[in-house]
């Protein structure tokens, strides 16, 4: 029987809590329905709203990370025109699916995926679980795997046709962090190339940054139904130097 690759659960902890809160809140009124508080009475049932939605709210983070994240994987491979000898960077490849899932679509290019490996992020995220990702998917010929920060990266200026990242960016926990991690996105990415990010926060902020470096940019909105958090996608492109940037505003 062929082994399926195995790419984790993303952020178990919240999930986790999400989903014991909620279960604590909906079973509250069954043990005590009315609770006392000095001369206040609080009726525990006017609260089940609120545990119904953290429940939900976990469900939908676990279903997208069971099943809504390849679907939105491959929303963002297909915003770009593949030849197949692109040189691809992934940052914060996780376990590797974007990083595999543009290996897929290569030829003579190479797919590269960087990643500091914290496992709060995703469950059995280290660098042997992608290795047996990329085992089983069958794409050893053209990915590398390797552990890098996006903030001090070692690659060369202009490497990278395309540069891949999702739900990466904002566990950097500062805004200069931030910042620093765009700027190095572009200086990595080679004019004409082509950027992808995606992320639940600061997708703004990633925008304006990438636009004051002289890059194209464009928002790409996602709804509650296709991932959960609702991601974002921000589509970059490097310029030529003598091509006047256009900052594109529609979604």
């Amino acid at each position: 029987m062929n082994k399926k690759p195995n790419y984790g659960i993303d952020a178990p902890r919240v999930i986790r809590n999400l989903l014991l809160i909620g279960f604590a809140i909906l079973i509250l009124p069954l043990v005590f329905p009315i609770i006392k508080i000095g001369s206040a009475l609080i009726i525990t049932s006017y609260f089940m709203w609120s545990g119904g939605y953290f429940m939900l709210s976990g469900l939908l983070m676990l279903l997208y990370s069971l099943y809504g994240k390849y679907f939105h994987r491959n929303r963002m491979l297909n915003l770009i025109r593949w030849s197949g000898h692109e040189q691809v960077l992934d940052v914060g490849t996780g376990k590797g699916l974007l990083m595999i899932g543009a290996a897929k679509r290569l030829t003579t290019g190479k797919s590269i995926g960087i990643d500091i490996w914290n496992a709060q992020d995703l469950t059995g995220n280290d660098v042997e679980a992608v290795r047996k990702n990329v085992s089983i998917e069958g794409v050893e010929d053209n990915t590398e795997i390797k552990t890098e920060n996006v903030l001090q990266m070692t690659f060369a200026d202009n490497t990278f046709d395309v540069v891949i990242s999702n739900l990466c960016l904002h566990n950097i926990y500062n805004q200069e962090g931030r910042k620093k991690a765009c700027e190095e996105i572009a200086r990595v990415l080679k004019q004409g190339g082509i950027g992808i990010i995606s992320d639940f926060r600061h997708v703004k902020h990633y925008k304006k940054y990438f636009g004051h470096l002289g890059l194209q940019t464009k928002l790409i909105y996602s709804s509650y139904f296709a991932s959960f958090p609702p991601l974002t996608i921000l589509k970059i492109e490097k310029p030529f130097k003598d091509t006047i940037r256009i900052d594109i505003n529609e979604p």
